[in-house]
């Protein structure tokens, strides 16, 4: 063999050696490398074994652990699910006939003349939550809120345990959002205990339960966020705001206290994409208290009524009518021969307390007055003219909306009045030199809207009194020797006058 057939040999075992080694050690590798990843039973045995070392848990914490499944337990058999059936009639587009009708005008004014307005009824399904308050026998009474069950046709209670009952509408209210049902079972059912919301502070826990999305007998804990909140309007109601999560469903359903008494409804939330933000609002339970009482006795809420519209007192008022600093709610007008007329309240008055309670505000007033009952008389607390002074008024029974506002014609004076500071001026293009107040709020059917006064009407004299502030004109108006009133105006440079009798 010549030399070069041999250093190639020798070349080509060489290059065999090194890729058999290469494979060998590839192999080997690999093998090693499984081995070492896949753990024995009895290393697995080992580390269950470290791991399921007793974890050192607060005292504190297993308290609030029981507290939790303490509150849970009372409160999800007195919580049901509200489902409800709405039936919506609507009118059922007819056909225009046959497109060649035009053809043969005879044929198509009796077709026209056959046909009738049709309709057709659409079972709209909805659920929400419901707290179960009283028992009288078998007859057992469920709280929600009126946009749960205010306008259902068939409505059903689901229990926590899964028992299902037809029920009926009791009463609905929309001014509270709240409604009742019940439901007639032989068997035992719970009753939730009512506590006193009025003892709930920002920074308390509260446990929300209910059946959001349709998932019966969820709870939710959070806090107290805020309270006194007001709410969608027209609802008389002021809220407590929490952090615990409300969802859909969840409306009419408990909000609990630490020791499962129910202190709120929830009723609404904030959220622009309609899940739960953390900001949830339910209705306290003490503003609830007499609505059962009325629901159950009277199939409605029984409101009381004072006779007044009020406001917030708008800004540069409070000099002109001797108010410094004071939390209250201001009366604009009175009607005539109500109680509030009759027991001495008169426009321009500033309400700081009915029977030593604070008003904070307008709606605390109108939230106060419409829990006291028909009859009763109660103290107000006033201010007039700078002076403090108490009135003593016998409460009415508030007559429904439609009712009230039939009687806008003894409304008096009729008017909001704002006075003149220099963003008011700038807006409405009035000079310096000249003195008034500005019309922002003339009621339909009150004697003023009558006798041609509108908005943005600037009053400068009525009578023979110049007018120059809000004190003024509610001093003009409340002068209890005059019956019949000028009252002088301009609108847009031209003068103007009205005249009224009270």
């Amino acid at each position: 063999m010549n030399g070069k057939k041999l250093f190639r040999s020798k070349n080509f075992f060489v290059f065999n050696l090194l890729l058999v080694g290469l494979v060998a050690g590839f192999v080997v590798s690999m093998i090693t490398f499984g081995c070492s990843t896949r753990l024995s039973s009895g290393e697995t045995a080992y580390a269950q074994e470290k791991q399921a070392d007793p974890i050192q848990v607060p005292p504190s914490m297993e308290e609030m652990q029981n507290s939790f499944r303490a509150v849970a337990r009372k409160s999800l058999p007195v919580v049901v699910e509200v489902k409800v059936v709405e039936v919506v009639k609507q009118a059922v587009p007819q056909s225009r006939g046959w497109p060649w009708d035009f053809l043969f005008p005879d044929q198509q004014n009796n077709n026209q003349g056959q046909q009738q307005p049709q309709e057709r009824e659409y079972r709209n399904q909805g659920l929400g939550s419901g707290v179960i308050v009283r028992n009288n026998g078998n007859t057992h009474y469920v709280l929600t809120n009126n946009h749960v069950a205010g306008k259902a046709d068939e409505i059903k209670v689901v229990l926590n345990d899964g028992r299902e009952y037809p029920a009926k509408l009791v009463g609905a209210d929309e001014r509270m959002d709240l409604a009742m049902v019940s439901f007639d079972a032989k068997e035992d059912i719970p009753v939730a205990e009512i506590g006193d919301s009025d003892e709930l502070q920002v920074g308390d826990w509260v446990i929300a339960v209910g059946s959001p999305f349709g998932f019966v007998s969820s709870v939710t804990a959070g806090i107290v966020s805020a309270k006194g909140r007001s709410g969608p309007q027209n609802n008389i109601s002021d809220f407590i705001q929490t952090d615990a999560a409300i969802n859909q469903g969840n409306s009419g359903g408990a909000l609990m206290n630490i020791y499962g008494q129910v202190v709120g409804i929830n009723t609404w939330i904030a959220a622009p994409s309609g899940g739960s933000v953390g900001l949830g609002f339910a209705i306290p339970i003490n503003n609830a208290k007499k609505a059962i009482d009325d629901f159950i006795d009277k199939g409605e809420i029984e409101y009381g009524w004072l006779g007044v519209t009020v406001s917030e007192l708008y800004p540069g008022m409070e000099e002109s009518m001797g108010i410094d600093n004071q939390k209250g709610a201001f009366i604009q007008n009175v009607y005539i021969d109500s109680p509030a007329a009759k027991g001495g309240i008169e426009p321009g008055d500033f309400v700081t307390a009915i029977d030593n309670r604070s008003v904070r505000s307008r709606d605390d007033l109108v939230r106060m007055v419409g829990e006291l009952t028909a009859g009763s008389s109660v103290d107000f607390d006033i201010i007039r003219d700078g002076k403090k002074i108490t009135l003593k008024v016998k409460i009415g029974k508030r007559e429904n909306s439609e009712a009230i506002a039939g009687n806008m014609s003894k409304l008096w004076p009729g008017l909001t009045v704002i006075g003149l500071d220099e963003d008011v001026r700038n807006e409405l293009k009035i000079n310096a030199k000249e003195n008034g107040v500005v019309v922002v709020g003339v009621e339909k059917g009150t004697k003023p809207y009558v006798a041609g006064i509108r908005n943005y009407d600037l009053i400068y004299r009525i009578n023979d009194t110049q007018i120059n502030n809000v004190g003024d004109f509610y001093d003009a108006m409340n002068d209890k020797n005059v019956k019949e009133y000028k009252i002088y105006y301009k609108r847009e440079g031209s003068e103007f006058f009205a005249g009224i009798v009270r």
